[in-house]
């Protein structure tokens, strides 16, 4: 099987683009025929199975200066089909470039595949609130991913909105999640990686990796951590909030946490991001938007507990009490008194850590991707089994039969 992958997602920092580049990796090692190909100015991962189209055109995109949007080159996407003549096209996202992959498996017919990776029409309310452009992104949605004869998503919950949207329950399976566990591992832990950041090393490192703005929910966390850092200052504890990433609420944190112990240190990557991560003592991921959350898999397999809101997909890779908690996602007094509590007690925190990391080492990246792969496979042979949905249990509606 020759499968050939379109993104527009392969050169930024986030947890798609780790999982391409995994998959772009492990593929070739296991001697499958995958081809990524992608279309940006940024710098871009190298490799045989990889391919960068030169954009006919680009620029950054509004609000996130480190990200962009291209016009990618429709003919060179049609020539590459015909020269690869691919048994199924993937098409990772609903951008510029795959929508280019998209158009050109229907004109050559090849069947296509997807992962409903980002929430598109709840990000849209949060960001501009406004519920009639979230409900014309839902429908835009709704035809981008008409033709496709399976959609993967990420975690149970994001079945429902497929569902929502009018998707068969026989097009969707939920796809296995992984990470890479070697990369992150408690191994990696090294306190004075905390010096060159003005950090002290004896403090509880409370730390976030995401990307900074408002969908996040990254505005709830400021509110909680200025509750938390003077209480647990009052009681002897040190505590510093470490954030990871960037994007156009990062000004505003800052602003708001000023004098509060909280430290931005903007993206990191490799062996630096792999240290600061066993470095920490607990994670925080307060998203109620995400479909599953790959930062929460790297800090568990990092030997970290973790805090997930009950909205969402992160909640789905957690076992709640014993790697982490989960909480209500709009409930500040419970996220301040759950960070108050295991900042409290080193002895527990170590205990869920270890939890946390046995819960995750079974879940490797390799497992994740041969799922994938099988699933393409399938779709190949003619789309996944009735029972293949990750909530069959979901009443049937009127929108669940809308698409075949």
């Amino acid at each position: 099987m020759r499968v050939l992958l379109f993104t527009d997602t392969l050169a930024d920092v986030n947890g798609v683009s780790r999982f391409l580049r995994d998959a772009a990796r492990h593929t070739r090692e296991a001697g499958r025929d995958l081809t990524i190909v992608t279309s940006t100015r940024l710098p871009c991962p190298d490799g045989p199975n990889i391919v960068n189209l030169s954009p006919r055109a680009g620029r950054s995109m509004p609000g996130y200066s480190h990200l962009e949007v291209v016009t990618p080159p429709l003919r060179r996407a049609l020539a590459l089909v015909d020269r690869l003549r691919p048994d199924v096209v993937h098409v990772s996202t609903p951008g510029p470039v795959g929508l280019a992959g998209r158009r050109a498996a229907l004109k050559r017919g090849v069947p296509l595949v997807g992962v409903y990776h980002t929430d598109f029409p709840t990000y849209v309310r949060l960001l501009f609130d406004d519920d009639a452009m979230s409900w014309a992104t839902r429908r835009v949605m709704r035809w981008f991913y008409g033709p496709f004869r399976t959609l993967l998503t990420r975690s149970a919950a994001y079945a429902r909105p497929l569902l929502e949207m009018g998707f068969s329950c026989r097009r969707i399976v939920k796809l296995r999640p992984g990470t890479d566990v070697e990369v992150f591992h408690p191994r990696h832990r090294d306190d004075g990686v905390w010096d060159r950041f003005g950090i002290s090393r004896g403090s509880v490192k409370v730390l976030s990796a995401t990307r900074v703005s408002v969908e996040k929910n990254l505005p709830m966390l400021a509110r909680v951590w200025r509750r938390v850092s003077p209480t647990l200052a009052s009681r002897g504890i040190e505590a510093d909030l470490v954030v990871l990433g960037d994007g156009p609420y990062h000004a505003e944190m800052v602003r708001a946490l000023a004098g509060a112990r909280a430290h931005f240190l903007g993206f990191r990557s490799g062996p630096e991001l792999s240290t600061l991560y066993a470095s920490a003592d607990l994670f925080v991921f307060p998203s109620r938007t995400d479909t599953l959350g790959q930062v929460v898999m790297e800090a568990q397999a990092s030997g970290l507990p973790v805090l997930v809101s009950d909205d969402g997909g992160p909640r789905e890779v957690v076992l709640p009490g014993r790697t982490g908690l989960v909480l209500p996602g709009t409930d500040e007094g419970a996220w301040a008194g759950a960070i108050e509590s295991l900042a409290s007690d080193r002895v527990r925190l170590g205990k869920m850590g270890a939890a946390a990391r046995a819960h995750i080492a079974p879940q490797t990246i390799a497992a994740s991707i041969d799922h994938f792969w099988n699933l393409h496979e399938r779709a190949l042979e003619g789309g996944v089994e009735a029972d293949a949905c990750p909530e069959r249990s979901a009443a049937p509606t009127k929108a669940d039969h809308a698409v075949a």
